[in-house]
C-alpha cells in the first residue's frame, strides 16, 4: 500500500470551472441564463465564457492578478464568475451598494488590475478611482452595457464588455490551476473600514463548498434558480458555480420587490431562491402574497429568521431551508437539516426547530462551540454560550495582506473561529444568540459598528458615539446611535441622521439616534456596548418600510 503515491491521472486539481464544460456537453441546448428578453444556453454560455477569458488574458492580465466586478445579478456577472478564473485571475465582486471611497479603497486594497463595471455603477467609480493618490497605477476598465440604460462609453473605458466576447477566441485553452490550493476570489466581508478583510477562497475550497450546498439543499437537476441574493455577497454563497454543476437556469434580476418575485416565479416556474430573512418577510407581507401553484425551495441565511416570519412564508409555500456560512466559508456549512418526525409538530414549533442553524454539511469536517478563551466545547444544554468554530476544506486561504487577522481566527489548535456566539442543544443543532460585537446585519449586509462610529464622532457636536443593533420589523437589524453632546453645537437626530447619509452608504446610516449625558463605560474606560445593546432591544422592534437597499 505505501507504494501507491499521487500521480498525475488521480491528482488532477479540483476546480469548479470544470462544472461548465460538463454543463455545455450534457445541457448545451437547455437555458443557462435568462434576463429581461434574452436567453443563453449553456453552449452559448461556455463558448462566452471562454471568448471573455481569452480577451482578459490579452489584456495582459496574469496569474492571480485581481480582475474586479461591480455590477447587479445580470448575466455578466454570472458569466465572469467563470471566465475571470479560466483566465488564471482571481474574481473580486464589490458591493454595487458601497461609496466611490470605500470602493476606491477596496480597488487599491486589491491592487486590482482591471474592473468590469455596470453601466448603472459607472459613475460611481469613475469617482472611486478619481480618490486614487496621484500618479498611484490604475486599474483598466471594461464598460458593461445594458439596452434598458443607454450608457454612452468614454475615454475612461478601453472596450465593452460584448466588443470583448465578439473579440475572444472560443477555442481558448483556459488556464487551469496549477494547484487546487490556487486562489479563484476573494471578496471583503464589509469593505467598510480603514483596514478591509479580503477574504481568498482556493479552487479546492470553492469545488466543496459548491457540490456540499446542493446536497444539502437536494438540488435536483435542471432547477430554475432566480437570482435574489446578490452574487456580490459571498459570490452568491457559491451558487453561481453549483447551478452550472446541476444545469439549472440562472433568471438574472437587475433588481426586484415583492411582485417582481412573484411575477418571475409565474413567469419562468421558478423551483429555488436563496434569500436573507428580510427578502422573506418581503414576500410574506406583499400585496401579491397568496398561495403558490407549485412549491418554491427558498434557502435563507445572513441572520436568524424569526419564527414569525418562517411561519408566514411557509403558510404561502415556499419551503424554507435555514443554513449558515460566513464570507470566510464561501458558503452555508452549518444547515438545518430537517427530520421527518418534526412534521408531526405544530407550524409554530416547526418554524421554531427551523430557526436554529443546526448541524455540519456534508463537506465540513468539524463543527463546535467551545469556550473561546479555554477552546473546550460547551455543554450540550441549549444555554451554555460560546463561540461557534469550524474546521473543513472551504475555510478560507487566510485574509489578503493582514497575516495576523489570519492567525487570530486561524488558531493553531486547528479551528476557525467565527466571531459568532452561540448554544449547543442537546440534539447537537447549534443555535446563534448573538453577534460579535462590532457586526450588525441589516437585510443581509454585514456592516462595522465601528465604521459608523468613527463618522459620527467627525460631527461638530458629539462627544462621544456607540453604535448597536437595533431589532427592525423589516430589515432584521438596524444601526442604533448613542451619543453625548460636547456642548459646542447644536443638534437634532435629523440633522445627526443627514451628516451620516452624506458620508455612508445609506443602509449604514443609524436609523435611530438616542441622546444621553454619558455612555456608560468600564472601570477602565470602554463603553459598556451590552448595556446599550439592552436598552435598544427594550426599544423594541423599529418600523423601516422603505426598500432603498434592494
Amino acid at each position: 500500500m505505501d507504494q501507491l503515491k499521487p500521480s498525475l491521472p488521480n491528482s488532477s486539481p479540483l476546480t469548479p470551472l470544470t462544472f461548465l464544460e460538463r454543463a455545455a456537453t450534457i445541457y448545451a441546448d437547455c437555458p443557462s441564463v435568462v434576463y429581461n428578453n434574452t436567453t443563453h444556453t449553456w453552449s452559448q454560455t461556455h463558448t462566452r465564457c471562454l471568448k471573455v477569458a481569452s480577451s482578459i488574458a490579452s489584456l495582459g492580465i496574469q496569474r492571480n492578478h485581481v480582475v474586479s466586478v461591480v455590477a447587479p445579478n445580470i448575466p455578466a456577472m454570472y458569466e465572469l464568475h467563470f471566465a475571470v478564473p479560466m483566465a488564471g485571475a482571481v474574481l473580486n465582486t464589490i458591493n454595487i451598494r458601497l461609496d466611490a471611497r470605500n470602493i476606491s479603497i477596496l480597488l487599491r486594497h486589491s491592487e486590482s488590475k482591471l474592473v468590469f463595471v455596470d453601466c448603472q455603477s459607472k459613475s460611481l467609480v469613475l469617482e472611486a478611482l478619481s480618490l486614487f493618490p496621484l500618479n498611484s497605477d490604475r486599474p483598466l476598465l471594461v464598460l458593461i452595457e445594458d439596452d434598458e440604460f443607454p450608457t454612452q462609453q468614454t475615454s475612461e473605458f478601453i472596450s465593452t464588455y460584448e466588443k470583448l466576447v465578439e473579440k475572444g477566441v472560443s477555442g481558448f485553452n483556459w488556464i487551469r490551476p496549477k494547484s487546487e490550493f490556487d486562489p479563484i476570489a476573494m471578496n471583503y466581508t464589509s469593505g467598510t473600514t480603514s483596514a478591509p478583510k479580503g477574504v481568498v477562497h482556493s479552487h479546492r475550497g470553492i469545488f466543496i463548498v459548491s457540490l456540499d450546498s446542493l446536497i444539502e439543499w437536494s438540488v435536483q437537476k435542471q432547477p430554475v434558480y432566480l437570482w435574489t441574493l446578490p452574487m456580490f455577497h459571498a459570490n452568491g454563497w457559491s451558487y453561481p458555480w453549483g447551478m452550472a454543476a446541476v444545469g439549472g437556469t440562472n433568471i438574472c434580476l437587475r433588481k426586484f420587490d415583492g411582485k417582481i418575485i412573484y411575477d418571475s416565479i409565474r413567469k419562468h416556474n421558478v423551483t429555488h431562491i436563496c434569500a436573507a430573512p428580510v427578502v422573506l418577510n418581503m414576500l410574506s407581507n406583499s400585496p401579491e402574497s397568496k398561495p403558490l401553484k407549485h412549491p418554491v425551495y427558498i434557502m435563507t441565511a445572513g441572520s436568524p429568521p424569526p419564527v414569525s416570519v418562517l411561519f408566514r412564508t411557509e403558510s404561502l409555500g415556499f419551503v424554507v431551508h435555514h443554513g449558515y456560512g460566513l464570507t470566510e466559508t464561501g458558503g452555508l456549512v452549518i444547515s438545518c437539516t430537517w427530520k421527518n418526525h418534526w412534521n408531526k409538530f405544530p407550524a409554530r414549533e416547526r418554524a421554531r426547530l427551523k430557526s436554529r442553524q443546526g448541524v455540519r454539511t456534508v463537506g465540513m469536517t468539524e463543527v463546535d462551540v467551545v469556550d473561546p478563551e479555554s477552546g473546550v466545547s460547551v455543554k450540550r444544554d441549549g444555554s451554555t454560550l460560546g463561540e461557534i468554530v469550524l474546521r473543513g476544506g472551504c475555510v478560507m486561504l487566510g485574509y489578503l495582506k493582514d497575516p495576523e487577522g489570519t492567525s487570530k481566527c486561524m488558531k493553531n489548535d486547528g479551528w476557525f473561529y467565527t466571531g459568532d456566539v452561540a448554544v449547543m442543544h442537546p440534539d447537537g443543532y447549534v443555535e446563534i444568540k448573538d453577534r460579535s460585537k462590532d457586526v450588525i446585519i441589516s437585510g443581509g449586509e454585514n456592516l462595522s459598528s465601528v465604521e459608523v462610529e468613527s463618522v459620527l464622532y467627525a460631527h461638530p457636536a458629539i462627544n462621544e458615539a456607540a453604535v448597536v443593533a437595533r431589532p427592525d420589523e423589516f430589515w432584521g437589524e438596524t444601526p442604533c446611535a448613542f451619543v453625548s453632546l460636547n456642548g459646542k453645537v447644536k443638534t437634532s437626530e435629523k440633522d445627526i441622521i443627514e451628516f451620516c447619509r452624506a458620508k455612508l452608504p445609506h443602509y449604514m446610516v443609524p436609523k435611530t439616534v438616542i441622546f444621553k449625558e454619558e455612555l456608560p463605560k468600564t472601570s477602565t474606560g470602554k463603553i459598556q456596548k451590552f448595556v446599550l445593546r439592552d436598552i435598544a432591544k427594550s426599544m423594541g422592534k423599529s418600523s423601516s418600510t422603505k426598500m432603498s437597499k434592494m
